[in-house]
Order: structure tokens, then sequence, then C-alpha cells
């Protein structure tokens, strides 16, 4: 395995790209509604991307081996679709949950987040899972500091997400980042603690837990890339890019409208305080 350190000069070329995959996100969010196709917020996006910040959307014509190359600039996976959506020309409806998933390249850096949206009134259900899903992604964020290990972080969030009643897909993981869409180290959403890499400062690596509210079992669609839940439930994911600091951790992928932190963390800020 071959884990690129980040430099300081890449760090910094990480946080524009990081930032700028953000920043497409807020601009997608007040257009998340009903009776928009994914296949519009996609041209959204990729106009944006390429216009705009002057950037590369990196999922267009990926393909990786043994993949047709992905047709896309962004990836939209609705309800049961746990992740690699195809955007397409079926309108979002009222109750929808909706992960939307972009991946910038800027001057050969990648940045790549992700975010849930819930389309008009959601259920109490969709909305809660979508919640512990961002809260489940943040508890492995705040365990990032070097000396721990992967699989300190994979465990924080299968267990709290487990405690939910909730489960956690094993076949699709974080991984490193930079240069490259996808480097070493991958990075499991579940797991036993004190196994797996030691961090170290300047790795850096993507935290995306995929939770379903039935079970983690899935399946891939004819189109070779979506996959869904296998029992049709309800899928939510949310992803950030991280480095390893000499003290702890820093998220790359925050903009202007990122959403609030979770309330264990402004609670905890507030008790430090």
């Amino acid at each position: 395995m071959t884990i690129t350190i980040k430099t300081p000069v890449d760090v910094a070329a990480m946080r524009i790209a990081g930032r700028l995959a953000s920043e497409v996100l807020d601009l997608l969010t007040p257009h998340v509604k009903p009776g928009i196709t994914t296949d519009e917020l996609d041209r959204l996006a990729h106009d944006h991307i390429v216009h705009v910040q002057q950037a590369v959307p990196a999922p267009l014509n990926y393909a990786p081996p043994g993949y047709t190359p992905y047709p896309k600039s962004i990836c939209t996976s609705v309800n049961q679709q746990v992740c690699h959506g195809i955007p397409n020309e079926k309108p979002l409806k009222n109750g929808d949950i909706v992960n939307i998933d972009v991946t910038v390249i800027k001057d050969g850096w990648h940045g790549d987040t992700s975010r849930m949206f819930v389309v008009g009134e959601g259920s109490i259900a969709a909305k809660r899972l979508c919640a512990i899903t961002y809260e489940a992604m943040w508890k492995g964020i705040v365990k990032v500091k070097p000396g721990i290990r992967l699989g300190d972080i994979g465990h924080t969030i299968q267990t709290f997400a487990e405690n939910q009643g909730f489960s956690v897909v094993r076949e699709f993981c974080g991984h490193g980042i930079g240069q490259k869409f996808h480097e070493d180290p991958q990075v499991l959403h579940y797991g036993r603690p004190g196994t797996l890499e030691e961090l170290v400062p300047g790795m850096m690596f993507t935290i995306e837990p995929m939770i379903n509210a039935g079970r983690r079992e899935i399946r891939e669609m004819g189109d070779g890339w979506t996959i869904v839940t296998k029992d049709r439930s309800l899928s939510a994911q949310w992803e950030h890019t991280v480095l390893v600091t000499e003290t702890g951790y820093e998220v790359m992928t925050l903009s202007a409208g990122s959403p609030p932190l979770p309330a264990f963390m402004t609670a905890a800020a507030a008790a430090i305080a």
C-alpha cells in the first residue's frame, strides 16, 4: 500500500479543490425541490464547474477497470439507491431523499464531498436516517488524529449507526485522495479498534458512510454503476475530505453553505468554552 503524504503546498491546493466541490453543492441546494430532474441538477453542476470554477468534473467519463465510462458530471442517488446513481430525466418527488456527490478537479487536485437532501416534506423516518448518517460521518471525523488507526474510525461509525437501528454498507468505503481520485488507504466504515493503518500527519482521505434503514446487503443495477439496497430500504450517505494534521484533523470540503455541525459537536464546543 502506498499512502501519499501531502506537503503544505499540496494541502493548500486541496483546500481550494475541496471548497469548490462544496460550493457546487451550495449552488444546487435551492434547486433541489419537487419537479426538478437529476439531469437538470447535473447540467447546473457541470456548467458551474466548467465555466465558473474553470475546473473539471471528475466523474465524467471516469472508468475504473471493469466499468463503462461514467456518463455524467455528478452522482445522484435517490431513496434506495446507495451510491453512484446516474442523473436522469425522472423528476424528484415530494418526500424523496437524494444524495448528491460532487468531485471537482482543480489544477490537478481532487475535492470530493456529498450531501443528503430531503425533497419537499420528508417523512420522519427519512429525515432521521439522513440526520443519523450525518452524525455518523462526523463521529468518524472527530476521531481523526495522529496515532489512531483506521479501524478506530470504522468502529466508531459502525457502533453509532447500529445502535440507532441502522446498518452499514460494507462493499464501498472512503479512500485516499489527492492528484488521483482514489488512492490508498481504503477507509472502512466498520471494523475493530486498533486495526488497519496508523494515521500520520499529511494523510488525506474521505469519510463517507453509507447507512441503510434496513439490512446492509446491496446489489448492482443493470447500468453497471447504480448500487441499491437489496431490501429496497432507504439509504443515506454524507462525505467529507479530511486531512490528518499534527494535532487532529482539518475538513477540506467546507464552504459558506455547508450544513451546521451536529448537536454533539456544538454541545462539546460550548462545554469547552
